[in-house]
């Protein structure tokens, strides 16, 4: 009477999410539906076949549960997965399911509106013994209840989504003054990401470590953990690198750990897979934050260490299976590492990038989760994940060396990427002694290294010489010196490139000169030899603009050798506005005429379901607005200018 088995899944969710459902289902033998909008009907992945789903009024198909269910209704498919992100979360969602006929695999809804519902939750983590963070998560959203429990509770404090997590919606706020409009950027964010505005607050406890633990349950009341998780290398409340097991945790902690939270899930029956989050201070006193009652981004590091398909499992267990492992059966072998590649730019803030991924080539022999491939466009309407890199290791050391040699060889260009960035953080030394907390980012240079101006100037000269036609070989009337002259993080360089009849290139940069030896390039890879040592650098030259990467260096060099002498725009102190990135519009905090400071809002841009402050970058009177709620802007787009400080009266 328990069993409920299936052999039609539905997915409710895109990209590689879709993408890593669909391979455990089909080789569990069961035909595969995948969701998708109707402008992706060509391009996402669609498993056995495409569903087309449109959201009504705009909405996000994917936050729309009632197209969702016709759906996966209209297909014949028996069951429902929503993977992760979206609607993952959503006890409604799981109900609307589940009153249509469909399995939903995942927790039952009333688990899920318990463990969702933070206040209810950490009650329930108390009874079990379990320390919590103190905070607020009142059905009152109006301002002034936050002002008050902020001013309980202490500042700083935590801002925080209750319909989700994946740190849409969080804001760490030091003083009271900053709390409005942290509140108001977080519900936006929030109802953005969840279709959910409501929000918490939660003491902030200052440098911890992120600790979760993978749970998993069935309906006959057996539960286990699959250890825990470090996840506490994080950008904007979001995490970018995670490992399994967590480093410099001892067994005794480790076992407190896991066991205490099946402690607490056995009390309600839970079933299906789940993440317990903690925060761990500096004295080692562990803190439960929240429940994800669903699978998360990084399980694969825990299938790596456990050799467990929780994917598998997931599917099994709603099908009304017992778990396949009990808790004595469940065993962990080395360690895992899994990084984030994302089109962001962690120069500025870690900003979102939107365009054409001209060429992405993903490191061979290891495991690289994307759906994306070399030419597709990178979007805006949906977070930056580019791909999740992972690798394992008979040690922490070996698999971290691993990651390190796998963002060597990944190539990503026509985009900004963290990919450099990522490599930076696992030769760290806090990070190579696994010391790294939730501030460990702070401590790490965000700014490109700076790349060889010498190699730039190969680089491009290569590219131009070789658009369409590979390396060309030196010939009669090669001895001449070819100008270049390109901008690198606003200064202007100017070079002389030199192909002799050897095939040797100089190049000369004022009075000094370099000597490299071309050894071949095949469009993207150009390998060359420099003082004896053979290197490699991607390229891309597309337009005037020249993307490269070697090593932890990324770099974006516009090309000027044949743009005439005139002016630069200038940036921040010319009144002008420019959008950083491609977005919507949601927010304007200003109106034509008014006068604004150095540093106020002017507008938001929401992408990628997070929002970004636009400010003024001098004092002056709003000229010209050319912006509107609702609009979508290209990056570089005019949005406002600011004329002279109108004279007070």
């Amino acid at each position: 009477m328990n069993a409920t088995p299936f052999t039609r899944l539905f997915i409710a969710n895109r990209g590689e999410v879709a993408l890593r459902i669909m391979r455990t289902a089909q080789r569990m033998g069961l035909s595969v539906f995948v969701a998708l909008p109707g402008d992706e009907a060509r391009d996402g992945p669609v498993g056995d076949h495409a569903v087309v789903v449109r959201g009504e009024n705009g909405q996000s198909p994917y936050l729309d549960g009632a197209a969702l269910v016709a759906a996966a209704l209209a297909c014949g498919a028996e069951a429902v997965h929503p993977g992760y992100g979206f609607l993952a979360e959503s006890a409604d969602f799981a109900e609307k399911c589940r009153d249509a006929g469909l399995i939903f695999v995942g927790p039952d809804p009333a688990s899920m509106r318990q463990l969702g519902n933070k206040g209810e939750a950490k009650a329930l983590m108390r009874a079990a013994g379990l320390a919590c963070i103190e905070g607020y998560a009142g059905e009152d959203q109006a301002p002034e209840a936050f002002g008050a429990a902020a001013q309980a509770l202490g500042f700083p404090v935590m801002i925080k989504a209750k319909a989700g997590g994946g740190g849409r919606g969080m804001r760490l706020v030091a003083e009271a003054a900053a709390l409005p409009a942290a509140l108001a950027g977080a519900r936006l964010e929030a109802e953005a990401a969840f279709g959910d505005g409501a929000l918490m607050l939660e003491r902030a406890i200052t440098r911890p470590r992120h600790i979760e633990v993978q749970v998993f349950g069935d309906r006959y009341g057996h539960l286990v953990h699959l250890f825990e998780r470090d996840c506490s290398v994080q950008r904007r409340h979001q995490k970018i690198i995670e490992e399994a097991p967590a480093p410099n945790f001892d067994e005794q902690q480790r076992q407190a750990l896991c066991e205490g939270a099946v402690r607490a899930l056995a009390k309600i029956g839970y079933e299906g897979a789940g993440t317990m989050e903690f925060l761990v201070d500096a004295q080692g006193r562990s803190f439960f934050m929240e429940m994800n009652t669903r699978l998360q981004v990084e399980h694969q590091v825990t299938e790596q260490i456990t050799g467990v398909d929780l994917v598998e499992w997931q599917l099994r267990v709603a099908m009304g299976e017992a778990l396949p492992r009990r808790q004595p059966e469940i065993s962990r072998h080395g360690h895992a590492l899994e990084v984030r590649l994302c089109a962001e730019d962690p120069a500025k803030d870690f900003l979102p990038q939107t365009g054409e991924m001209a060429v992405f080539r993903p490191a061979p022999d290891v495991l690289t989760q994307t759906a994306l491939r070399g030419g597709d466009a990178v979007s805006g309407a949906y977070d930056s994940l580019i791909a999740k890199i992972v690798t394992h290791g008979a040690s922490r050391e070996e698999a971290r060396r691993r990651l390190m040699a796998a963002l060597d060889q990944t190539f990503v260009l026509g985009v900004v990427t963290n990919r450099g960035f990522l490599a930076r953080c696992l030769a760290d030394a806090r990070f190579v002694a696994g010391k790294a907390d939730t501030s460990f980012l702070d401590h790490v240079d965000a700014g490109a290294q700076a790349a060889d101006a010498f190699v730039l100037a190969l680089l491009l000269y290569v590219g131009r010489a070789g658009r369409g036609a590979g390396w060309p070989r030196p010939g009669l009337g090669a001895m001449f010196a070819v100008p270049l002259r390109f901008e690198c993080r606003g200064a202007v360089i100017d070079a002389e490139v030199m192909l002799a009849r050897d095939g040797e290139v100089q190049v000369s940069l004022g009075a000094a000169t370099r000597c490299f030896r071309v050894q071949g390039f095949d469009g993207v890879i150009c390998r060359y030899a420099a003082d004896g040592v053979v290197q490699q650098g991607a390229l891309l030259l597309r337009g005037d603009r020249l993307y490269m990467q070697a090593g932890t260096i990324d770099e974006t060099c516009l090309d000027l050798t044949l743009a005439p002498p005139t002016p630069r725009d200038a940036q921040a102190g010319d009144g002008v506005l420019r959008a950083a990135l491609g977005g919507r519009i949601v927010e304007l905090a200003v109106r034509e005429g008014q006068s604004v400071a150095q540093g106020d809002i002017i507008l938001v841009i929401e992408a990628m379901k997070m929002q970004h402050a636009h400010r003024a970058g001098r004092a002056g009177t709003l000229t010209g607005l050319r912006a509107h709620v609702g609009q979508q802007v290209r990056e570089g787009d005019v949005l406002a200018l600011l004329g002279a400080v109108t004279p007070a009266d």
